[in-house]
């Protein structure tokens, strides 16, 4: 053994346990994290925000918790198996409210339509906006099952790191027609553009234009209809402390305000990683949950890269940016009650806006919101009495050739904003404020580490999907795994904790890899 080989690994009963460091603590790098403690490592991981959950974090205003970002846990199953594998049951660690109905989508014309679990209650909302569209909605459900059962079970869970796995399934991409959209797969089953709007919007949440996002992405569809919508009580921040538990029972730590500055090479794989404040954390495996861009272009920089250079980073097409307002409200505990838990606003146009934000790079005068209302559903989000709220609305990033700036735009588009709310959903709002928060694109760039201050890093269009994405085990260095929403699977609570599944099938237990060492 080297002098780092004894630095980087403890004592178990059955010999040396490798020491493991995960680059972030955003909910891919915790339940990687957990993975590895499972395996038997000693696990570190290390962020530079001051509490975990990475984008899942909460802010804390004058009595309110404001979600930073997922707001939706959809897939339960994946948190419950993760917790599985660590010998732990994670319904005894968080409390799952199953919402109904699921969302409510509401068009400038005052015309609505319900979310919800039920297929007769759905057929019937169906029914209600277009009677003709009926069997369409049936086919469309058929189709998402064979999406889901491919896309999330099969492929979703497993790593695509090889070109050989991508050529396997190719067949299967051309028989579900993946080069066909989101968009123009949702048009094909239906004829009124609000239900075309209502079944193809979905890839948004993970930063995709479902005008050009690959069709397999409908299985969302399945997804919220098999499993359901779930809010986690006290927020998705919740689940990030209930993680950070089991990795300290695992013997693990989480340190908090540290930041990695770059990745350590040795012998020809990486080694741990150097702290910007000049600390070396030795590592026999390096995870980085930190955004694929962000690695490869600065945590690897002093690397020689062969595919994830700078010049190709810059080609690749980013996800949209969020402009998010975090409010609170006096006394509006049981005012407008037509608005519950999860609310989608939607502006004058659909694909047009989305050609302005993901295309275009204009911040249009119109805008559509997804508006988060917590305290419906979770007394602990606000002051008795009062209501917590978040109001996001995509934007373009900052990687197009004429970036907003924000610094000017930000007050006068939360003020569009506001009265938006005000027209649709919120009416008075403005005489119940009270703390206020804003994140724009450049809150992302500047809080994430986030390239261009996209929301979801890499758009996930068909050939920045599976084996064209940046891959769970870094063809670029042997010794370092990517886990999170940059990489495979894809962004999105199900997806960043299934990239750390992926992970775990990729990382030897600690017992074979002290061996091999």
């Amino acid at each position: 053994m080297t002098r780092m080989d004894l630095d980087i690994a403890g004592t178990t009963a059955e010999g040396p346990a490798p020491a493991a460091v995960v680059i972030g603590a955003g909910l891919g790098g915790l339940a990687a994290a957990m993975r590895l403690g499972a395996k038997g490592y000693r696990v570190t991981v290390i962020d530079r925000l001051d509490c975990p959950g990475g984008r899942g974090s909460a802010l804390w205003r004058g009595g309110h918790r404001f979600d930073l970002g997922p707001t939706i846990v959809t897939v339960p199953q994946v948190f419950r198996e993760l917790w599985a594998a660590c010998g732990r049951d994670f319904d005894a660690d968080v409390d799952l409210v199953a919402l109904d109905p699921f969302y409510e989508i509401r068009w400038p014309d005052g015309s609505r339509f319900t979310m919800r679990g039920d297929e007769a209650a759905m057929e019937a909302e169906v029914r209600r906006l277009s009677p003709g569209d009926v069997a369409g909605y049936r086919r469309f459900l058929k189709d998402s099952e064979a999406r889901y059962q491919f896309g999330f079970e099969d492929l979703g869970r497993r790593s695509m790191h090889r070109l050989w796995d991508l050529v396997k399934v190719l067949p299967t991409f051309a028989r579900m027609r993946a080069d066909r959209s989101v968009y123009a797969h949702a048009a094909r089953r239906f004829r009124d553009p609000r239900l075309r709007m209502a079944f193809s919007f979905h890839p948004l949440f993970i930063g995709g234009d479902p005008t050009h996002v690959t069709s397999m992405y409908i299985l969302v569809s399945h997804l919220e209809k098999a499993f359901g919508v779930h809010y986690a009580q006290g927020g998705v921040a919740a689940i990030a402390a209930a993680m950070v538990r089991v990795i300290e029972g695992q013997g693990g730590r989480v340190r908090m305000g540290a930041e990695v500055d770059e990745v350590l090479v040795g012998g020809g794989r990486a080694k741990g990683v150097r702290l910007v404040s000049g600390e070396v954390v030795p590592a026999a495996v390096v995870v980085s949950n930190a955004d694929s861009g962000h690695t490869y272009d600065r945590l690897l920089r002093k690397t020689p890269r062969r595919r994830w250079t700078t010049a190709r980073l810059a080609r690749s097409r980013w996800s949209m940016g969020l402009f998010v307002w975090y409010f609170g409200t006096k006394g509006t505990a049981g005012t407008w009650a037509d608005v519950g838990h999860h609310t989608i606003l939607n502006g004058p146009r659909y694909r047009g806006l989305l050609r302005d934000i993901f295309l275009r790079g204009r911040l249009a005068g119109d805008m559509s919101i997804y508006l988060h209302r917590p305290s419906v559903t979770d007394p602990t989000a606000a002051p008795a009495g009062d209501d917590t709220f978040y109001a996001l609305s995509p934007v373009p990033h900052l990687g197009h050739a004429d970036s907003v700036d924000w610094r000017a735009e930000a007050d006068r588009y939360r003020a569009a904003m506001q009265a938006v709310l005000e027209e649709q959903a919120l009416p008075g709002l403005g005489r119940h404020l009270t703390v206020s928060e804003v994140f724009t694109p450049e809150t992302f760039r500047d809080r994430y580490l986030s390239p261009h201050g996209s929301g979801f890093s890499i758009e996930p269009r068909i050939l920045q999907s599976a084996w064209f994405r940046p891959h769970n085990v870094s063809e670029e260095l042997p010794g370092l795994y990517l886990v999170g929403a940059g990489t495979h699977p894809g962004a999105g609570l199900p997806g960043v904790v299934s990239s750390a599944e992926v992970l775990g099938q990729l990382v030897p237990d600690a017992v074979a890899a002290g061996a091999a060492r």
